[in-house]
């Protein structure tokens, strides 16, 4: 039975929730201001039965937006202490790109640099090839002509991590009840008074929303516009969606993940590559893309193979409609298809020689699911109706495991300059992140 009151109820058991109703726990206690039981975690159904339990793992700082930089640096900060509990690890990251994100990437070098994130710029094609060959004596990706290695990064076991996590919840007094589904809110003057359940309702007085692809359902029963104006450039545009939903192409190439070593033997970085060259069909040798591509992938023996994915794909949903279960078997937007399949292959065999003709391995064990993007497809996080704190992640969630903890601070009265850049307010004032030149929409 749930309780009838608690100072704070965090809907979603996933990476924000989790790692947010822990910090609040901490954070009370260390102020002599309660503990974990005054925190309550609900989730519809289960620890990581979404976004976070199907995520890729990787943890990157390799952003072309300042804000995203100093935040991700932050957050693998709280993966590194946690590393063990949380199955994290730290193997680092690398980005390989033509000359077209040429001035991208020396931008990201310099601002890592400036902050003390460790990483190396490589430039030209020869010195690339070189840089990579000493890594992968296989390495023959095409059209790379500048690369930057992130010393430090890497991924982690999601499901393992996200079970790691929750122990560390229950440990700080927490309470976490699956299966219980958010119906509506009760308010008193405008603010969340309480969180309406299907299995009864819980007097509080704040609400953190971390529900991943779920949070347009939350942001209606709030009473939050569907569309907003959005200033870019001096400019107002009227009626953008707030929530625009993609598919995310992810899969596994069932390979041995130990005969995806480096030349010593060891786990690489994970591997993240972007090519203007055209990509050929690695079986027949017809023309997949003559368009920017990129993929990422790593050898991860929790997926049981080589995983990672590419560039996701945009889903109309109608106005009106919610994601009743993003991440359902049944759901179309959870399975991705044929096309993923052959270009991922592709442009593996394209980066790799031991990765030719070895498309018959695709896993078809269902992967990625969707992500609710915002209208500038990075994340808010801000309080609404007075009480109610939306961590809106647009799919950058997982690896931001160290949002939690500021979103916790924020709650219990102490500003988090790190935060600042993801407010809400950016929309109308026109203070948006800058684009890059990636084909990825959250980079």
């Amino acid at each position: 039975m749930l309780p009838d009151k608690v100072r704070y109820v965090v809907v979603g058991a996933g990476i924000h929730g989790l790692a947010t109703a822990r910090a609040l726990a901490h954070g009370l206690s260390d102020a002599g201001q309660g503990d974990g039981t005054d925190v309550l975690v609900v989730d519809k159904t289960a620890i990581g039965a979404g976004a976070s339990g199907v995520a890729c793992g990787v943890i990157r700082n390799n952003y072309f937006q300042p804000a995203m930089r100093r935040l991700m640096a932050h957050s693998v900060q709280a993966w590194e202490r946690d590393a063990e509990a949380l199955s994290y690890h730290g193997v680092g990251y690398i980005q390989a790109a033509p000359d077209a994100m040429a001035d991208d990437v020396r931008q990201i070098a310099r601002e890592q640099n400036e902050i003390g994130y460790e990483s190396v710029l490589v430039e030209g094609v020869d010195a690339c090839n070189a840089y990579m060959r000493e890594i992968f004596a296989d390495w023959q990706a095409p059209g790379i002509s500048i690369l930057l290695h992130e010393k430090r990064g890497g991924y982690a076991n999601n499901t393992l991590s996200l079970a790691g996590l929750a122990g560390m919840v229950r440990e700080a007094g927490v309470r976490i009840e699956t299966g219980v589904s958010v119906t509506g809110f009760e308010r008193d003057g405008g603010r969340v008074g309480a969180v309406v359940t299907d299995q009864g309702t819980v007097a509080c007085d704040a609400v953190v929303v971390a529900v991943g692809p779920w949070v347009r359902d939350i942001w209606s029963m709030l009473g939050l516009p569907e569309t907003i104006t959005v200033q870019d450039g001096g400019v107002d545009h009227p009626d953008r969606p707030m929530w625009t939903y993609w598919a995310l192409q992810e899969g596994t190439l069932e390979v041995d993940p130990e005969e995806f070593t480096d030349n010593r033997g060891g786990f690489p970085p994970v591997v993240h590559v972007d090519s203007d060259a055209p990509l050929h069909d690695d079986t027949d040798g017809s023309l997949v893309t003559d368009a920017m591509w990129g993929i990422y992938y790593k050898p991860d023996f929790h997926f049981g193979g080589v995983q990672g994915g590419a560039s996701p794909e945009r889903i109309d949903r109608p106005a009106g409609t919610v994601a009743v279960d993003p991440y359902g078997p049944a759901s179309p937007e959870f399975t991705v298809d044929d096309s993923f399949v052959r270009m991922w292959t592709s442009a593996l065999a394209a980066c790799h020689k031991r990765f030719e003709r070895k498309r018959g391995l695709y896993s078809t064990e269902p992967s990625g699911g969707i992500g609710a993007f915002t209208p500038d497809s990075f994340p808010v996080f801000d309080t609404f109706r007075g009480n109610a704190y939306v961590i809106a992640d647009s799919n950058h969630g997982y690896k931001m495991l160290g949002v939690g903890e500021l979103v916790a601070r924020e709650l219990l009265g102490e500003h988090q300059p790190l935060l600042e850049p993801f407010r809400f307010d950016r929309y109308r004032t026109g203070d948006l992140h800058p684009t890059s030149h990636s084909p990825f929409p959250w980079s």
